[in-house]
């Protein structure tokens, strides 16, 4: 389990177009990074942007300063506009470890990028991501996610992309985000029934630190896997949040200490520190001891 487990905590934007932003990735501790060539690239500079990805790749670093390997991710325009095609077969040559795509609306869309990446030999560690901001794609969530199931579909990973579904839908946005709430809410669903991880969308006021982790923090209570951020100010405040507590690891060490016990090896059910305790929650200590391992917590 520790093996399979990528933690994705911290998902940090970085404009393809951002040389300065671009020198500075091996001094981020996120766990992820997405060179995006769509929202924040302007029009006018989407081809010098996509044209950079052969040198940003060939010197991507093989661990971050603590050690971790950051995890690589292109976002791509969507495939309906002038310049996705092209993007995604120049994504797909640099082999990057997974691709965001945006505008996703159909099980379709995932289905047919596959292709493409087939028919340019993209190995199979190229995954693909899907940006969950339109009506549409929510309307399609569960039929989306299915395709998690089948891993010739190469999908692995949601992103809210809150900022696009608040423009389509004319819905406030609050600083509790109540109203987009009960979507969030079905995003995680979706994505756990599909197996694929989940990640809370952006919060656009890099500075206000204390706001981003009380969001952070209701994102990991609502299930999310991690946030995608905006600033690397953002990243020490996500990875704090979607960590295991010292308090979680010692209780989950606990169930699977007494699981291991000789007189419990065949229960389905045990007592420990006076509550009951099933084998699913043997099942959940060890995901979460996994994710620990893998993080270095």
């Amino acid at each position: 389990m520790t093996e399979s487990y990528r933690p994705r905590r911290s998902v940090l934007y970085v404009p393809a177009s951002n040389d300065k932003a671009l020198a500075k990735i091996a001094l981020l501790s996120c766990d992820a990074i997405i060179i995006d060539l769509e929202d924040a690239v302007a029009p006018a500079d989407k081809i010098a942007a996509r044209q950079k990805l052969p040198a940003i790749f060939a010197s991507r670093p093989a661990a971050n300063h603590r050690g971790h390997r950051c995890e690589m991710v292109v976002r791509v325009n969507a495939l309906a506009s002038e310049w996705g095609d092209d993007d995604l077969v120049a994504v797909a040559k640099v082999e990057p470890d997974g691709i965001l795509l945006s505008k996703v609306a159909t099980p379709r869309d995932i289905l047919e990028v596959g292709d493409v990446l087939d028919d340019n030999f993209a190995p199979d560690s190229v995954k693909l991501w899907a940006m969950i901001e339109t009506p549409k794609a929510l309307l399609n969530i569960g039929a989306i996610a299915e395709l998690g199931r089948d891993p010739a579909s190469r999908l692995t990973c949601f992103v809210a992309g809150t900022n696009d579904l608040a423009k389509d839908t004319g819905v406030l946005v609050t600083p509790d985000r109540r109203y987009l709430v009960p979507w969030l809410m079905q995003m995680v669903l979706a994505a756990r029934a599909g197996g694929l991880d989940m990640l809370d969308g952006v919060a656009n006021d890099f500075r206000d630190l204390d706001a981003f982790a009380r969001e952070c923090a209701e994102g990991a209570a609502m299930g999310f896997d991690g946030k995608t951020l905006i600033h690397p100010a953002q990243i020490d405040a996500a990875n704090r949040a979607f960590a295991p507590s010292p308090e979680a690891i010692a209780e989950a060490r606990a169930v699977k200490d007494a699981f291991a016990l000789t007189e419990n090896t065949d229960k389905g059910v045990i007592a420990l520190n006076g509550k009951m305790v099933e084998r699913l929650h043997l099942a959940q200590a060890e995901k979460l001891l996994a994710k620990a391992a893998a993080i270095g917590a």
